[in-house]
């Protein structure tokens, strides 16, 4: 798996983690996640595709203890240079391979937020499904945020433009290739449905959510939909319209499993 995202990862917290999109959609899926993270039992926690650090200091900060990976060396270096708590570790890491050998402990906890495992094709999706599992502790979980084939917003706004291959572009099983922030990274979509059928001998389903079904996708930053005071409204249809029926439609959808 190539790093694509060493020239974008000094603008990566502007253009998206700090953006108004991205916060909005940060909210969401840490709405979700609250009741595991804030709980009093300190976890072990291996994120993935960490980026430049954002959720893993947030995890440090409810006192877990943390390593956080991205095969970037870029978004490593920009995480490594913001302030956090002693008990969270950055690690430069493919996902490709990652085994049990490189920890000395299991996990309670595996995470990849915003489509990071979207980088990723079936069979290395697959692998890697297969690895997170021997890497965490019994009853341990894994929480994916990924995006899906069939996102409402980008079928609506790329037709308003007149690109109609374009507002289908998601909706194959093949690869295609994405500008983002100016690099071109080869992407693949799966639907929660895709997600379940890889995990299911191996976990078992707790919770699938829309993540970002009324906020738009980040592209749409510099609109008036990121705006006041379009962009309180969308957030509060997102807090409404939360059943997994949504979730394939949105920008991203969330997937809680649990080790069987």
């Amino acid at each position: 798996m190539p790093s694509n995202f060493d020239s974008t990862s000094k603008q990566y917290d502007e253009v998206f983690t700090f953006s108004n999109i991205g916060k909005a959609q940060r909210q969401r899926v840490f709405n979700y996640i609250n009741p595991i993270i804030k709980s009093n039992r300190k976890l072990n926690i291996l994120e993935i595709n960490c980026g430049t650090g954002e959720d893993a200091i947030q995890f440090g900060g409810f006192g877990h203890d943390v390593i956080a990976t991205d095969i970037s060396e870029g978004m490593i270096a920009v995480a490594n240079a913001k302030k956090r708590s002693k008990n969270v570790t950055f690690k430069a890491q493919d996902i490709n391979t990652l085994s049990v050998g490189l920890f000395d402990k299991k996990f309670d906890l595996i995470f990849s937020n915003f489509g990071g495992l979207n980088c990723l094709s079936n069979e290395q999706l697959s692998d890697f499904i297969k690895e997170s599992s021997d890497m965490l502790s019994p009853k341990g979980k894994l929480i994916l945020i990924i995006m899906p084939k069939n996102c409402l917003w980008e079928r609506f706004y790329f037709f308003l433009k007149g690109n109609y291959k374009k507002a289908k572009r998601r909706n194959t099983s093949k690869s295609i290739i994405v500008n983002v922030d100016g690099t071109n990274v080869k992407t693949w979509y799966y639907n929660p449905k895709d997600i379940v059928s890889l995990t299911e001998t191996l976990y078992k389903t707790k919770k699938i959510k829309p993540i970002g079904l009324a906020i738009p996708p980040s592209y749409l930053e510099n609109s008036f939909l990121a705006k006041n005071p379009v962009l309180p409204i969308l957030k509060g249809v997102d807090r409404i319209i939360t059943g997994t029926f949504w979730a394939k439609y949105a920008d991203h959808f969330l997937i809680e499993l649990e080790k069987k």
